[in-house]
């Protein structure tokens, strides 16, 4: 049943942000900094779609005598494509927001992570292409690679796709401007506290 559910919400997920991508709208931004990481996928996201419409005219010529197998793999290669341009348009609309004292980590329709500034141990620009995997890492790859390294003060939960709880210290992400994403938490770390406003 908690399989049945996760994938409902995530398929929910992919339509709002395709309708959030076609009103030309972000996910959960407000009045913080947005931190895209979506750049270059475009084209990859483009060759998979064409190559999904290729296969789909190709099999309704070779099954045109099937006419319910035909209308089964048609229906699976529709699928396929509103799946793979919701999946581009939630990397698009739903990017890395630093807000209020909290980064919130972000990878598509399938990961939502609210870091406080105050449980990073160290921030660094560091650029990985081969991500291997380990207790307490949450890599967060886009085309492979992870630009954005964060070391954690303490451990932190992280519930996985299926909500498989996990403890993490280090997370690997990837922004477009990884060294813009750096200075801002570097300086939001540092900065000292406002004052009290008075009553």
């Amino acid at each position: 049943m908690r399989t049945a559910y996760a994938l409902v919400r995530h398929e929910t997920r992919l339509l709002v942000s395709l309708l959030l991508w076609a009103a030309r709208r972000r996910h959960g931004v407000g009045g913080g900094q947005a931190f895209g990481y979506a750049r270059g996928q475009g084209a990859v996201t483009a060759g998979l779609v064409f190559v999904c419409v290729v296969e789909t005219f190709t099999m309704s010529v070779l099954l045109r005598d099937w006419p319910t197998a035909h209308r089964v793999v048609l229906a699976l290669d529709l699928y396929t494509v509103l799946f793979l341009a919701g999946l581009h348009a939630a990397w698009t609309v739903r990017p890395h927001v630093l807000d209020d004292g909290v980064l919130r980590v972000r990878h598509a329709a399938h990961v939502d992570l609210r870091v406080p500034l105050e449980h990073m141990a160290s921030v660094r620009h560091e650029r990985r292409t081969t991500h291997e995997r380990a207790d307490g890492e949450l890599n967060l790859p886009v085309g492979s690679r992870t630009s954005v390294t964060l070391e954690l003060a303490a451990p932190m939960a992280y519930f996985t796709f299926l909500g498989r709880r996990r403890e993490v210290t280090v997370i690997r992400l990837h922004a477009d401007d990884a060294a813009r994403l750096v200075r801002a938490l570097t300086r939001e770390r540092t900065a000292p506290p406002l004052p009290d406003r008075p009553r």
